[in-house]
Order: C-alpha cells, then sequence, then structure tokens
C-alpha cells in the first residue's frame, strides 16, 4: 500500500507554526494589558488614600505648606492616572491587532488544512479505485480460469 505524502506539507507546518506564534504574541499582548490595567489600578487606590489624607489634614491642625504638599502629590497621581490610562488604550489596540493576526493565521491554516484533507481524500479514493480494480481483475482471472 502507497503511502500519503502531501506535497505542501511543509506550508501546512509553516501555517501552524505562524498560528502558534500569534497566540504566544495575543498572550503577551494580554498579559502587558492586565500589568498596565492593574497599574492604573493602583494608581487610582493611592490617590484615594492621599485624598483621605488630605481630608483629614484640612479638618486638623496641620500646617498649610503639608496640605500643599499633599495636593500636588495628588495632582502629579492625577497626571499619572492620565499617562497610564494612554497606557491601557494602546494595550487595548495591541490585544486588538493581535487578536486580529490571530483570526487570520487561523483562517489561513484551516484553507490548508482543508486543501490537505481534500488531497487525502483524493488518495483514498484513488487506492480504493486501484483496489476494486485488481479485486475486479482477480475475479475475472478466477472465472476464465474455472470456465472449460
Amino acid at each position: 500500500m502507497a503511502a500519503f505524502h502531501y506535497s505542501f506539507q511543509k506550508v501546512v507546518d509553516l501555517k501552524s507554526s505562524q498560528k502558534s506564534q500569534a497566540e504566544w504574541q495575543l498572550s503577551d499582548a494580554l498579559s502587558a494589558l492586565s500589568l498596565q490595567e492593574m497599574s492604573l489600578r493602583e494608581l487610582l487606590t493611592a490617590k484615594e488614600e492621599w485624598e483621605d489624607k488630605l481630608q483629614q489634614s484640612a479638618s486638623q491642625a496641620v500646617p498649610l505648606s503639608e496640605v500643599v504638599l499633599i495636593g500636588q502629590y495628588i495632582d502629579h497621581l492625577q497626571s499619572c492616572i492620565e499617562k497610564k490610562k494612554l497606557d491601557v488604550r494602546q494595550a487595548e489596540r495591541v490585544v486588538e491587532q493581535n487578536r486580529s493576526k490571530l483570526a487570520d493565521k487561523v483562517k489561513d491554516e484551516k484553507v490548508w488544512l482543508k486543501a490537505k484533507d481534500h488531497a487525502w481524500d483524493k488518495f483514498r479514493y484513488a487506492l480504493q479505485l486501484k483496489e476494486q480494480n485488481e479485486l475486479d481483475e482477480m475475479a475475472t482471472v478466477r472465472f476464465m480460469m474455472s470456465s472449460p
């Protein structure tokens, strides 16, 4: 029996490898997005804590210079938060780009796998046809030998 050999197997392997690479890139992008979101949450929490300190300072007898310093730090945290929001949006764009790339790679791989399956079906059909012809020939030879 002849073995099936797909002439474009290296292309199928390449497409599969590209899909795996796109999966890794998406995973990395999701991880980076998660880190950016976590950093943003930490900044928001820190700002809330410093705003509480500012409220407490205003209600207590605290030097004005300290209140001003706390206010300036809160302003600094707010600017950090705005920058971090931009970083999060950029990370989200990267995730969407990587999702799109992965979807394209998955489609590409499916096309090549379908082509391989089609080639396998043609191979199987040709093999079955050959086997049937051999069986028919054997039956004909037996029939001719048994006839007087």
